[in-house]
Parts: structure tokens; sequence; C-alpha cells
């Protein structure tokens, strides 16, 4: 595995199985739905009018608009609080356990690489015990630098198109999932680009990936 610049992660030994890279924010674990209510207990709140957080973070006492810079300071205090907030997503451990069986599960995360520990507190608490790389540099040359020449099948989920769309550019034999679990920024989002497949829920994200490991095999 080559060095990804700017990341921080997890001991990390790839085997000769298939590969799934998973994103965490809104695909293992909840986003959107806690940082409402970090927002609300803060004096603030996210109105769902389009797919982004700059612009939609507004005051609960006067019904500003939250300035960018602020916005990054409440994201940045969510994040050092993340185990007080998130939970998982509906279905992905065991989703993630079953695949495991037959695939290396690596998880890859835009997250400043300063919260790593207490993420991978927060994940190893719900039995995500899968190594994590967190870095904010593009997930495309990412995947990239994790998989380099193998020439195993490689799995990519994500909820964000411009992700999936790197990933594509970069490794485009890999089979690219979008995955998002708020429903109502889900419906707000872009449509994820040419060569995604949309996933619905963690149960039809995982018969995707067994009938592309199936096909491979065949």
């Amino acid at each position: 595995m080559m060095l990804i610049p700017d990341a921080e992660h997890d001991d990390l030994v790839l085997t000769d199985r298939p590969l799934v890279v998973c994103d965490i924010d809104e695909v293992v674990l909840e986003f959107l739905t806690p940082f409402q209510a970090f927002l609300v207990d803060n004096g603030f709140e996210l109105r769902p009018t389009s797919f982004r957080l700059n612009g939609n973070v507004f005051s609960l006492a006067d019904g500003v608009e939250t300035r960018e810079d602020k916005v990054a300071a409440l994201l940045e205090a969510f994040f050092t609080s993340q185990d007080e907030w998130q939970t998982p997503v509906n279905a992905a451990a065991d989703s993630l356990s079953r695949l495991a069986e037959h695939a290396d599960i690596v998880f890859l995360t835009a997250m400043p690489p300063r919260h790593r520990a207490v993420r991978r507190r927060l994940l190893s608490r719900h039995g995500f015990d899968y190594p994590m790389i967190a870095t904010e540099s593009a997930k495309g040359p990412a995947v990239l630098a994790l998989h380099g020449s193998r020439t195993q099948p490689v799995v990519f989920v994500d909820d964000i198109f411009t992700n999936l769309q790197s990933v594509r550019k970069h490794v485009p034999d890999s089979l690219l999932l979008n995955l998002m679990t708020n429903d109502i920024f889900r419906a707000l989002a872009p449509h994820p680009g040419d060569g995604v497949d949309i996933a619905t829920d963690w149960a039809h994200a995982e018969a995707l990936i067994k009938a592309h490991f199936g096909q491979i095999a065949d």
C-alpha cells in the first residue's frame, strides 16, 4: 500500500480478498440527524433547502443566516464531541459483518485527522472494528494509493457525488455505490453521476456488493 498524504490511519494490512472502502458519515454513522440536534442544542438550526451546510444554518434567536466561519466552528465542535451524538446507521454493522467474511473492509473518512482518536473509539464502541483512514485529501487518489496494483475487485461506498466521481476517475474498475441515510437531504442531493449505483439502504448495498463479487468470480 502506498502512503496517503496528510492522513492518519490504523494499522492496515490487506489480504488477497476483494476490498470494500467505505465512507463513514451518513453511510456508517448518522451525521445529519445528530448534527441537526447538536445545532439546536447550541442555538442554531439546519434548514434543508439545498444540499449543503453553508447557507442553510440559521440562528434560532433571530433567524439570521450563520456565517461560514461560525458554521466551520460548529462543525469542529461537533466532531470533537461526536461520540456523544452520532449513532450507527441502521443495519450497517450487520451488513459489514457479513461482507467481512468475503472481503477486507476499510473506512475512509474525510473528517479532519485530528479527530481520528475519538472517532476510532466511537466506531469500536458499536462493533465497527475495521481499520480507518482519516484524510481531507481527495478520495480518488486515496483509494488508488490504498489499492495500488492489486487485481482484486474494489467497492467504494460514499454519500457525496464528488467523492464517487473522484474514485471513478482514479480507480475506474471500482463498483461505486451512493448511499445516504438522511431521507430529506438525499432527496436534495444531485445525481451521483454516470457509473454509480444508488443504494437505498444497507440491505440493498450488501446485495449489490455480493452480486458484484459473484460476477467477478464468474
